[in-house]
């Protein structure tokens, strides 16, 4: 009997206008472009800015232009996910209100938040409905709008993120293409390295968590590296060896955008040339649940059906894994 897989049929993303320069940061904290370039790659990245514009907006374009891209109708769609870790609100979802905006009326749909890992453990969760037979056509988001809890005034964070996002479609294959493995995991030890002090239930809102500063994101750096360089290189590893594939047939491996170094030590483990390496950083920036996608709506033209893809990510929690997927169609 033939697998059934989910493949990726449909890729789009979407970056808001607004472009942030490393020139410009320049005039908001102490910092200089060769400096922001040396150490994380990143020359510029796009910002969401007006009034009441959420993550939601963010995958509501690409939705629009994913669902026009693969010509599918809002009422084929079965499940949509939206991985983020900005929504616009606690509660609802932002993917249901990226579902009401779209006109996608029968579908269900929820938020996943595993930080920057979150597009492939959205990914991952979006398969198994498609593998199984329950759906035809789920959509998986991965968005974020990192400026809203950015300290622009904190030098260490405000100009690693961005803001952006992509979605896919996940169909039914049976040609031996589509997302064949994943190894994922994750790390509750990590929560004092990477966190937001304030906004949840054990410390809620109040007038003096705003005035301390406790809304934006909160990083050791160095420690937060260490284990980023360690364990994304080492699931990349890991699930080439669980599936038998080698330097030479990995076309691509299309990691988590959070630092350039980071990508080289992941690229070096996995012995893959700078030319198999998805790399977009030095114009997105870290849009956390958003990087991914962004890699694989920029490099879609590059695709070939059957290509073999690795992806590979680590976020905060800690939160870390790897995908492969064999693409699944020729882009036009």
């Amino acid at each position: 009997m033939t697998k059934v897989r989910a493949g990726i049929t449909g890729i789009q993303g979407y970056v808001p206008d607004y472009i942030l320069t490393n020139k410009e940061l320049e005039t908001i904290v102490e910092t200089t472009d060769e400096w922001i370039t040396s150490r994380t790659g990143i020359k510029e990245r796009h910002i969401l800015k007006g009034e009441d514009q959420g993550t939601s907006v963010i995958g509501i374009e690409a939705v629009k232009g994913l669902l026009k891209k693969t010509n599918t109708d809002p009422s084929e769609v079965d499940l949509v996910i939206c991985a983020t870790t900005t929504p616009d609100m606690l509660f609802p979802a932002t993917a249901n209100i990226i579902c009401n905006a779209v006109g996608i009326k029968n579908a269900f749909s929820y938020d996943i938040q595993a930080a920057c890992s979150g597009f492939l453990f959205a990914l991952t969760t979006g398969s198994q409905f498609i593998e199984t037979g329950k759906y035809k056509k789920v959509i998986v988001i991965g968005a974020d709008k990192m400026s809203s809890i950015i300290d622009y005034s904190d030098r260490t964070t405000c100009i690693i993120f961005g803001d952006g996002g992509g979605a896919v479609m996940l169909e039914p294959t049976t040609d031996g293409t589509g997302i064949i493995d994943a190894v994922l995991h994750s790390d509750g030890s990590g929560e004092p390295f990477l966190h937001m002090k304030a906004g949840g239930s054990r410390k809620p809102a109040t007038a003096e968590t705003v005035l301390a500063g406790e809304h934006y994101v909160y990083q050791e750096g160095a420690t937060v590296y260490k284990f980023a360089v360690t364990n994304m290189a080492e699931v990349a590893a890991e699930i080439m060896e669980r599936n038998s594939l080698t330097s030479d047939n990995v076309d691509w491996l299309v990691p988590h955008q959070a630092n350039k170094r980071i990508i080289d030590a992941t690229a070096k483990r996995m012995g893959v040339g700078e030319e198999k390496v998805m790399l977009n950083i030095q114009k997105y920036g870290n849009t956390t649940s958003g990087t991914i996608p962004l890699c694989l709506w920029d490099y879609e033209k590059q695709l070939k059906k059957g290509d073999n893809l690795v992806l590979a990510a680590f976020g905060g929690g800690f939160t870390w894994g790897s995908v492969y997927v064999k693409w699944s169609y020729d882009s036009k």
